[in-house]
């Protein structure tokens, strides 16, 4: 070796550490030039770790020995002579275990592994192993320390060459897992076996036994490390736990509840630092996403909740995320929607009332809290019980401490956002305790919110409060603080969503109390409220319509460009919203604002995505190590970043960002095209090029949104290209333009590629809602060539067996257990949608597939199901006979015997679509159901007894149940006693809710009019009425213009025969000549 080439590399690394720039720059691209190109930088890299005496230096040595064996497949060392790479491999290890500091001795660790991540494979490195165990059982504490980090660094490289070693290496790490002397060593152990557990195969029965003989040893020492305060330590041990929890491999399963249990004690105990307390408590929500079905079976929810319930009780900092208490709620939030609500909700309930119950504010605030965090997953479950829910919140909105009343609001804001009917009704309570609320500085914004979430949904009911609401709002708008004024202008939006044309008033006055915080320019509260400001601007345009915000759209256009220019992803994010609302409020005249638009949507897809300047690393790559506690070997090994270099936290923040940005962006671009139409064409293949680019995206928002986007590019290029009406049939009739089919072409697969990896539910959810809508709109070619492939989505989703749905801890050849989490239930009604797109599509030419689809989809329609799974089945079931049509007959008999269960449901919304179905199959079938007439009829009454002020779902159930009636009537007149039938039948009319139903009834009416009128003439004056009601042009959406002609003709005929009758109705304007 070189001394002078030696010393000269010296020199030039000691001058790349000082703090001189132009110095650094200098020896850098001296470095680069004479030096790293060379083989011979190795073994002189390798003295220099080994014998300068600067620390600086042997750390530099070591990172750029890493990177300059690495470089270009290993191709420097390769080009090594033999004998020095053996001299390197044999005096390496002995500097490193001569190596006093920390940092170096861990970077040079690292470039043993880079070394024999190539010699290990060759099979010409024997003496490592034996090294590192010699290594790692020696008495002294520093080399066994040494010895587990290189053999962990070696593991991050390569473990597929020491798979024969594994028993070895667990018996190894069972010693080291308890060594007495470091917690160093027992931590990197537990890092090492995070490193070989994601290799281990569900068939390596012995290694899967070994790990798990391990688990109680590893979880004592995750514990040890946040007893003794190591925050780095514990950050890392809680990575091998995460990347353990999302491993396929079932390696923690019967550890669950011994885990949750720990996990639990560790979150709860209030000795520990916050910051690893909120560490154990994010490891238990990742527990309950990924090992839901091993807390489900051994019905751990209750016990977590009780755990969680003190937690929550602790003092919430105003800005902090990772305080224990949020953590907490963020559980409570996971299990009732990762479980079925029935596991949680009754547990929770208990703790809420006996915590709401207490004395303690702080108590009462946590019941509020977790009841708010719990109804998006128990929405469904909780209706029925809101009698018991409604007297809480009403206490906390009146409770004695500001808190608590805080937190009511909170709760107020959630059910309104799942459960809107129940909250709407209940406006009478709410508003004024509400804006009470509004009127004291403590609780003002909260107060604000939850009114907004109100307002929301509030519909017709707000007109009657809006004056109070507006001229309290407004005065807020001149006299709060910022943070207030963004709520109010949120809730001002909200207003006029609910009111629509009756905001008209308030418009003017509004846009100029708020138009200048257009203009806000600073970071933070200045940015958000102008973000809100233009959300709002949009929903005041959509209420009061075009023609009156048509003087404002220039400008407002204007203030949306330049909040794209001003470096916001949020600023960004709200004129994307912007665009997306005038384009659907202009249509084409948004048109020419495209060539601005669209550009900017499709930079916005397309930016990188990055924490800070100078990292290369890729999100997926950040994510992926961030989950696995490794570091990344992407890319080339001289731009390499050490992840633990990375501030991986502001990376992640400033990603999350960003990535929210481009799931608005992709949302917008299919909503410009749906609107502006042709003039959309030019920009087609690049919006349709970049979102497909997306559906590989690890923010499962994004990939929704392109999905979304992308199948509203196809149904919207379809429209626009002059289509015939499609034929049902599995083969194609009438085959698509071959624009459109080139277009179907460049979509279709890669979203059906998308599904197969695809992990996130409600992004599956949104792909069968999307194909099916797809399908209905396209027909059959739109899965030319697919068609198994979209069936086997639907049946794997149904057999609850699709990626998204797979456990791990499951047995393959198990069932999923009947109970189940809300969200599960809507993966499987859009399944249900689906399958009845295809049978829409395919006609007749379903028959073969509807004998695998019928048992799959009846299974869902049990007394143990959920309301939402027993009613998408039947709904699903009425839907797949109206596009089979006659083909449905030979499974008349086991169809009807379901819907007849289905009719004495305890709830109406199953006994509504059991109506539907029944009619629909009455009508298509080719079997004589006079028989079962009286049946069915005697089944359907029930339905018939309703009030005014019953339920939507009991006025929904008797309009189908009018529905079912009529079809029986035209399908076999004579097989209805109509002497019993028609005064029931027609003193439910008119329909209320289901307007589509108005189709058969008016049919059975013209029918019983032209062959039985004499049965008609006793109800002739109600049924005039009904008529006039129907025709009344304000209700010009409760009948089609078929039957709307056909009812004219009616009249005239009723005129000629008794004209006084049509006059005394009103009816006489629709005569003709009138």
């Amino acid at each position: 070796m070189d001394p002078i080439f030696v010393q000269n590399l010296h020199d030039l690394l000691r001058q790349t550490v000082s703090p001189d720039t132009n110095s650094l720059k200098a020896a850098t691209a001296q470095l680069n030039a004479e030096f790293y190109k060379n083989p011979a930088c190795i073994p002189a890299l390798t003295s220099i770790l080994a014998k300068s005496p600067e620390q600086s230096v042997r750390q530099l040595a070591a990172v750029e020995l890493r990177k300059r064996v690495m470089h270009n497949s290993g191709s420097l060392w390769i080009a090594l002579p033999q004998n020095e790479r053996e001299e390197i491999k044999t005096q390496l290890p002995g500097f490193i275990l001569a190596e006093v500091d920390n940092l170096v001795r861990h970077s040079a660790a690292r470039v043993i592994a880079s070394i024999a991540s190539i010699e290990i494979p060759l099979g010409t490195w024997g003496q490592l192993l034996p090294f590192l165990h010699q290594t790692c059982t020696s008495p002294q504490v520093s080399h066994r320390e040494v010895g587990i980090y290189i053999l962990f660094t070696v593991l991050e490289n390569i473990v597929e060459g020491f798979q024969e070693h594994l028993q070895s290496f667990f018996k190894l790490f069972g010693q080291l897992l308890s060594d007495p002397e470091s917690i160093e060593v027992r931590i990197t152990t537990v890092r090492a076996l995070g490193m070989i557990a994601q290799y281990i195969d569900s068939d390596d029965k012995e290694d899967l036994k070994s790990f798990q003989a391990l688990l109680p040893a590893m979880i004592q020492v995750i514990g040890q490390s946040v007893e003794a305060g190591n925050e780095s330590g514990a950050r890392q041990l809680f990575d091998v736990l995460e990347t353990l929890l999302i491993l396929e491999v079932p390696i923690l399963g019967r550890h669950i509840p011994e885990l949750a249990h720990f996990l639990l004690q560790c979150g709860g105990n209030r000795t520990f630092e916050a910051e690893l307390r909120v560490l154990a408590l994010n490891a238990l929500n990742w527990t309950v996403q990924y090992k839901k079905s091993k807390i489900q079976s051994n019905n751990l929810a209750p016990a977590i909740l009780e755990g969680l319930m003190p937690i929550a009780t602790e003092e919430e900092p105003e800005d902090d995320d990772d305080a224990p208490s949020r953590s907490a709620l963020r559980i409570v939030d996971g299990l009732a929607t990762n479980l079925p609500p029935s596991q949680v909700f009754p547990a929770l309930r208990t703790l809420i009332l006996q915590y709401f119950s207490s004395p303690e504010p702080q108590n009462r605030r946590a019941a509020m809290l977790a009841l708010g965090v719990s109804v998006e997953g128990c929405s469904e479950y909780m209706t029925p019980l809101m009698g018991q829910v409604w007297p809480i919140i009403e206490a906390g909105l009146v409770d004695g401490d500001a808190s608590v009343r805080k937190a009511s609001c909170v709760a107020v804001s959630c059910l309104c956002e799942w459960l809107e009917e129940e909250c709407s009704a209940k406006h009478a309570v709410l508003i004024p305790r509400i804006m009470d609320l509004i009127n004291n500085n403590e609780t003002q914004r909260s107060a604000c919110t939850a009114l907004d979430a109100l307002l929301e949904i509030l519909h017709d009911v707000i007109e009657q409060y809006l004056p109070l609401i507006m001229e309290r709002l407004a005065g807020l708008l001149e006299t709060a603080p910022l943070s207030v004024k963004a709520v109010v202008t949120g809730a001002i939006g909200s207003a006029a969503h609910a009111s629509k044309s009756s905001f008209l008033p308030y418009f003017q006055p509004t846009m100029n109390h708020i138009q200048h915080f257009l203009i806000l320019t600073g970071e933070g509260e200045e940015i958000e409220l102008r973000g809100i400001t233009m959300d709002a601007i949009g929903t005041f345009a959509e209420a009061v319509g075009k023609d009156v915000f048509r003087p404002y759209f220039p400008d407002m256009m204007k203030q949306a460009f330049q909040g794209i220019e001003m470096g916001s992803a949020r600023l960004r994010e709200c004129s994307f919203l912007f665009f997306g609302v005038m384009a659907r409020l202009f249509g084409e005249e948004f048109a020419q604002y495209l060539p601005n638009v669209v550009p900017a949507l499709l930079a916005s897809c397309k930016q990188d995505e990055h924490g800070e300047e100078g990292i290369s690393l890729s999100v997926a790559d950040a994510s992926s190590a961030f989950a696995s506690g490794s570091s990344s070997n992407a890319g080339d090994a001289d731009t390499s970043v050490e992840l633990e270099d990375v501030d991986l936290e502001k990376f992640m923040d400033v990603n999350s960002a960003i990535a929210v940005e481009k799931e608005i962006a992709a949302d917008t671009i299919g909503a410009l095209f749906a609107a502006c139409k042709a003039h959309f064409f030019p920009y087609v293949e690049p919006s349709a090029l970049e979102l497909v680019a997306l559906l590989p995206h690890y923010y499962e928002g994004i990939r929704k949104s392109a999905t979304d986007s992308l199948l509203e590019i196809v149904r919207t290029f379809y429209e626009l290209s002059d289509p015939q009406e499609w034929a049902p049939g599995a083969t194609v009739i009438i085959p698509l333009s071959p624009s459109v089919k080139e277009l179907v072409g460049h979509t279709l697969i890669p979203l059906l590629e998308m599904y197969e990896t695809e992990d996130n539910k409600q992004v599956a959810s949104s792909l069968c809602v999307g194909l099916a809508e797809t399908i209905n709109k396209v027909g059959p070619a739109f899965v030319e060539g697919h068609l198994e492939t979209v069936c086997n989505i639907a049946i794997q989703i149904l057999e609850q067996k699709a990626f998204c749905q797979q456990d791990p801890d499951q047995d393959d050849a198990e069932e999923a257990p009947e109970d189940q989490a809300e969200y599960d239930s809507v993966l499987i009604s859009s399944a249900g949608d689906l399958v009845s797109a295809l049978a829409q599509a395919l006609g007749s030419d379903f028959a073969p597939a509807f004998n695998r689809f019928f048992p799959l989809i009846a299974k869902y329609y049990k007394k143990s199901r959920s309301l939402s799974d027993r009613s998408s089945a039947i709904g699903c079931l009425a839907e797949i006979i109206a596009g089979m049509k006659t083909a449905i007959t030979p499974n008349t008999l086991a169809l009807l015997d379901l819907f007849y269960r289905a009719l004495g449901d305890a709830d109406a919304e199953v006994q509504s679509n059991a109506a539907f179905a029944i009619g629909q199959l009455v009508e298509n079938t080719q079997d004589e159901l006079a028989q079962q007439y009286l049946h069915i009829l005697g089944a359907l009454q029930p339905l018939f007894n309703v009030t005014p002020d019953s339920p939507a779902a009991k006025l929904n159930a008797k309009d189908n149940a009018a529905g079912a009636v009529a079809r029986l009537i035209v399908r076999n007149t004579t097989a209805v006693p109509l002497d019993q039938v028609l005064p029931i039948f027609i003193d439910a009319l008119p329909l209320k809710n289901d307007y589509l139903e108005n189709r058969p009834v008016f049919r059975a009416i013209f029918h019983l009019f032209q062959t039985n009128g004499a049965a008609l003439y006793p109800f002739l004056d109600r049924l005039l009425l009904v008529f006039a009601h129907v025709l009344d042009p304000s209700h010009a959406e409760q009948v089609g213009d078929d039957v709307r002609s056909d009812l004219i003709q009616l009249i005239g005929a009723i005129n000629r025969e008794d004209p006084t009758k049509v006059q005394a109705a009103g009816l006489a304007i629709w005569l003709p000549g009138a």
